[in-house]
């Protein structure tokens, strides 16, 4: 494993040299939960050594205490220690809002059904003192290394189980709390940047209104297959503000590169959508074998064209995945592929960046 010459991030970086930090991938930590499957120790370590195998300089790695509840986090410092990683060459971000509770059901209570073999439950604790509990228990099941990056988990789906209006408001003011901790935990030099990831952009906009931000993480917005103006518009106000954004679930939970699984649903073809789906699927397969541009190098490509999105997150359960992934961050499709793609309406012909 080569060793980093990196220095150590410090609380002196601003926003804008958070995008000059970061590397164009962000390894996701989903698989070292046991999302779907139960990975054995071994094999999570050789994804973990395959990152710093494959990259130069500082290694990124997304994470969050509700993988595995907390197993990802635990999996990951496991790794990393037997390795001899030092703290300096690695940045990690960990998303916040579920801390690892004793499991007292034959089965976790969150999420059913997407995480084996876990030994432990989670609850969400989203307000101030609840994110500060979740901050503190992240950096005891990493130790001793630290996040550097941290934001809430999924607060639009916080938002989006409100059963009122008033309940509502009470979940924005809990994620208003939540950042307000997050923030002192900056201004202590504790952390050095807050973000936020979410489904749902408009989330995002909104908090990024009220708290300066340092970067913000999209998920299935913003791809080859969904790129709304609107969406734009706000990926280059980040821009302008020097926001960095970091790009996910480019491959609609692998639907566009051939999976069942358009995001969190299966695509069975016996709607109307359904069949707009797998059509345009078609089409796109179709263009990628005309001009020999693989499907994933395509989604990572277009998802990272945007002036100011600075890295992708890509995760995989495989350590003989990570090399490709590293090289699918920086494939250049040829001109004539996208030219196509907008010729056939699979893009819009308007997208400039393309």
């Amino acid at each position: 494993m080569p060793e980093s010459t990196a220095s150590q991030p410090t609380e002196e970086a601003n926003a804008a040299s958070i995008g000059n930090l970061l590397p164009p991938i962000v390894f996701g930590t989903s698989a070292l939960g046991n999302l779907y499957q139960a990975i054995d120790r071994d094999t999570k370590r050789s994804i973990v050594s395959e990152w710093f195998e494959h990259c130069e300089g500082i290694v990124a790695a997304d994470s969050a205490g509700k993988y595995g509840a907390g197993l990802a986090l635990e999996c990951m410092a496991d790794a990393l220690r037997s390795l001899q990683v030092k703290p300096a060459q690695i940045l990690i971000s960990n998303k916040l809002g579920w801390r690892r509770v004793p499991l007292k059901t034959p089965e976790p209570t969150f999420e059913p059904g997407a995480w084996v073999g876990l030994e432990h439950d989670a609850v969400q604790d989203i307000s101030y003192n609840g994110i500060l509990r979740c901050w503190e228990q992240g950096c005891e099941l990493m130790a001793p290394y630290r996040p550097q990056l941290v934001s809430v988990h999924d607060p639009d789906e916080y938002l989006a189980a409100a059963s009122s209006k008033d309940d509502r408001k009470r979940r924005w003011d809990d994620i208003l709390g939540a950042y307000q901790a997050l923030s002192e935990l900056r201004d202590r030099g504790e952390v050095l940047a807050i973000g936020v990831g979410s489904k749902d952009w408009q989330v995002s906009e909104a908090l990024t209104r009220d708290f300066p931000l340092d970067w913000v993480m999209l998920a299935t917005s913003l791809t080859v297959r969904n790129h709304p103006q609107p969406l734009l518009d706000f990926v280059e106000t980040l821009r302008r503000q020097s926001i960095s954004v970091i790009n996910s679930a480019v491959f609609h939970a692998g639907f566009l590169t051939g999976g069942n699984h358009y995001d969190y649903r299966k695509v069975t073809g016996e709607t109307a959508e359904d069949q707009e789906l797998l059509e345009w699927r078609r089409q796109f397969q179709r263009h990628c074998e005309q001009f020999n541009v693989p499907p994933a190098e395509a989604c990572v490509a277009f998802g990272m064209s945007p002036p100011g999105v600075v890295a992708t997150a890509l995760n995989s359960s495989q350590p003989n995945r990570i090399a490709q992934n590293v090289r699918l961050v920086s494939a250049q499709p040829p001109a004539e592929f996208w030219a196509s793609m907008k010729h056939d309406g699979l893009i819009n012909v308007s997208y400039p960046f393309v």
